[in-house]
């Protein structure tokens, strides 16, 4: 099945081609690093990173770049504003970062390169980009971009030149040969970190960083680079420009772009005070529930936050880990049968078109530009209603049937997992130690501990031994509200498990 990627640059989908057979060569424009990342930054890095992992699916051995930008104008103000030097604050909100990504599941990529670390590839891009009359020096030290020498400009974001220029809210430097001309290099300020180059100590501008480091890990023409929307235009139409001014064959085959996640129908940025650190969301629901809910649309789709659909993704992750853990149990007096078949018995034929089909569904999906938006659906829940209706009946059967049967169950549970693994939903925890972490989440959300729960069942089961039975509704219905839903097994005590409220705030960002 062909690799079909939308490109930003023809505005299509295309089937996937790479420069070397077998191998890719993937950049993602990481983070700006002065504070605790949001849901925002984890709605750009987790997509990618299931694609990272889709093509390592697909058997691609994938280069994977993403950068971290650690000299920037935020950077600088938040260091001031807290007395620390901008390289040490810049380094702490990395690893901060890293943190995050590693409680979302995201693998660590092949290269992560900090701007500070690569002024010399930078200084002679830039350098390239003068002698290739694309780049001009002015008085004072700065350099600038000449987008007249750029005969494509624009052709990325779809603006025209016309259209890009500066000037309309803040003044054209008027050391510029057109307004929208943009720094490649800028002279020193005081109390701002810099670097000795050619024309002058000094730092960098924003877009030439990542010309500089994915020509430097990957070549000046590669494969896949991704990033936000809202980083098309300048970033990226800049970057490109960049890029093929220095190198005659350089530029990018497929260009990426997430959506945005929105808050209240805006987009959720720090800039706009409306943002949710990881962390905070990360202490209320589990790390998957965050990354699937982050998965749940399209990755080019804006993606609206609310607590509703966290809870709706930690519910249907919760199901996914309970039916699998339900599996492995019933399974467990089996195993040493199933080690003496030896592999003789074969999958039911109805097992067998499950695990065909879910298989096919699923790289069919991922294929059409990584469709993430209703795996679970389909097939996948179709091979999880089975495993829930098959597992009840392995005690009354056969020895040969069963044997059958316990064979379609490990192959489907295989399949199950694969995808699992593909999406970043599995981590080194077994299932029965995620759902326990899940219910954990949800005590903390109803803000109560696990003693408070475990009077409020007795309380009830006293109830409906008293025959008062308002009273214990009264209290099933105050938990579900808190989602949490009791269940009375026939012959053993009451148990419970998660569950979506019973009732949601209206609010969309609550």
């Amino acid at each position: 099945m062909e690799l079909k990627l939308y490109s930003t640059y023809t505005q299509q989908k295309e089937v996937f081609r790479p420069i070397n057979p077998g191998k890719v060569g993937l950049y993602v424009c990481g983070i700006t690093a002065y504070d605790f990342s949001h849901i925002g930054h984890g709605r750009a890095a987790v997509p990618f990173d299931v694609l990272y992992r889709f093509l390592m699916y697909l058997g691609y051995e994938v280069t994977y770049v993403r950068n971290f930008t650690d000299v920037d104008n935020k950077i600088i103000e938040r260091a001031k504003k807290n007395g620390e030097k901008p390289l040490e604050l810049s380094n702490r909100f990395c690893h901060e970062y890293l943190a995050d990504m590693g409680a979302l599941q995201c693998l660590l990529p092949t290269h992560q390169p900090r701007v500070s670390d690569h002024m010399d590839h930078i200084i002679n891009m830039i350098q390239k980009i003068i002698e290739n009359g694309c780049g001009y020096a002015v008085e004072g030290g700065d350099v600038f971009f000449s987008v007249d020498k750029s005969p494509n400009y624009g052709k990325l974001s779809g603006q025209l030149l016309e259209h890009t220029q500066a000037g309309k809210r803040v003044a054209v430097d008027s050391r510029k040969r057109n307004p929208a001309d943009f720094a490649l290099w800028k002279a020193v300020k005081p109390d701002e970190p810099s670097w000795e180059s050619p024309w002058g100590r000094g730092r960098p501008g924003w877009h030439i960083e990542c010309s500089a480091m994915s020509a430097h890990y990957l070549s000046p023409r590669f494969d896949i680079h991704g990033g936000g929307a809202d980083l098309i235009f300048p970033h990226h139409e800049n970057e490109l420009a960049q890029t093929c001014a220095a190198c005659e064959h350089g530029g990018v085959n497929y260009w990426m772009h997430n959506g945005h996640l929105t808050i209240n129908n805006e987009k959720m940025a720090k800039s706009k005070d409306n943002f949710k650190p990881i962390r905070e969301i990360t202490e209320r629901y589990h790390p998957l529930a965050l990354r699937h809910f982050l998965i749940s649309v399209h990755y080019r789709s804006p993606l609206s936050f609310s607590a509703s659909k966290l809870d709706s993704s930690s519910e249907l992750l919760y199901y996914v880990y309970q039916t699998l853990q339900d599996l492995f149990d019933a399974l467990l007096p089996y195993r040493e049968a199933m080690s003496e078949d030896g592999g003789k018995a074969e999958p039911t034929s109805e097992a067998k078109e499950i695990i065909i089909k879910l298989k096919s569904e699923f790289d069919a999906k991922m294929s059409d530009d990584l469709n993430t938006a209703h795996i679970f659906t389909g097939e996948y829940d179709r091979a999880l209603k089975f495993i829930n209706s098959s597992i009840g009946k392995l005690e009354n059967m056969q020895e040969k049937e069963r044997m059958s049967l316990l064979v379609s169950l490990v192959e489907i549970e295989r399949g199950a997992r694969k995808v699992l693994e593909v999406l970043g939903l599995l981590t080194t925890l077994s299932y029965s130690e995620i759902l326990k972490e899940m219910k954990q989440k949800t005590l903390s959300r109803a803000g109560l501990s696990e003693q408070d729960l475990s009077q409020l069942i007795q309380e009830r089961i006293m109830a409906r031994k008293n025959k008062e039975f308002e009273k214990s509704d009264v209290i099933r219905a105050q938990l579900a509200v808190k989602g949490i839903a009791l269940m009375d097994v026939v012959g053993k005590e009451t148990v419970w498990r998660p569950c979506l409220p019973s009732s949601h705030a209206t609010n969309s960002s609550d």
